[in-house]
């Protein structure tokens, strides 16, 4: 699957101009090419990367899901949101849980784009990158520092998508 320049939606927020558009820009092209990595992928959206990993698309999907619920719900919105795939029990749980059936995909993708556009709403009706909330391993953070480490954890995991994807029907590229 080859993606052409003029189809790729990606890395098309600006280059320049406020601090808030520009981290809001880079995030969203990144969780862009998560969904793009993930297109076309089917009952193989679980499979596994190399035994005994259970690293899968599937998983990062669930995984980010829990991810962006965590930062904007819990830590920035003061949410009582516990993590939808994980838990203290079953840390794992995001990609142990990642089983070969569509609706464990579908309802992964849902929670993704709830979690996703929670936090795309909080960032844009934030008054400014400034305000804080506490959380259990960084004490105070402040939404500036949140959308920076979502871009690094989004991009991270992209790499992992890479090699997934390649090693399902050897796409690159995306």
């Amino acid at each position: 699957m080859f993606v052409d320049a003029e189809s790729d939606r990606r890395f098309s927020g600006p280059a320049t101009g406020d601090e808030r558009s520009m981290l809001a820009g880079l995030l969203r092209d990144q969780r862009m090419t998560l969904e793009l990595k993930c297109a076309g992928v089917d009952t193989d959206l679980s499979r596994r990367s190399v035994e005994p990993s259970t690293l899968s698309l599937l998983g990062l999907v669930r995984h980010l899901a829990d991810v962006e619920r965590r930062w904007f719900r819990n830590v920035l919105a003061g949410q009582d949101a516990p993590p939808l795939f994980s838990s203290q029990d079953d840390p794992d749980g995001d990609f142990d849980g990642a089983a070969a059936d569509p609706a464990v995909a579908a309802a992964a993708w849902q929670a993704w784009h709830g979690e996703v556009d929670f936090s795309e709403r909080f960032a844009a009706e934030a008054p400014n990158l400034d305000i804080e909330g506490t959380d259990s391993w960084r004490g105070r953070v402040s939404l500036r520092w949140v959308l920076i480490h979502m871009i690094e954890e989004y991009a991270r995991h992209n790499g992992h998508a890479d090699l997934l994807r390649e090693r399902i029907d050897g796409a690159k590229g995306l």
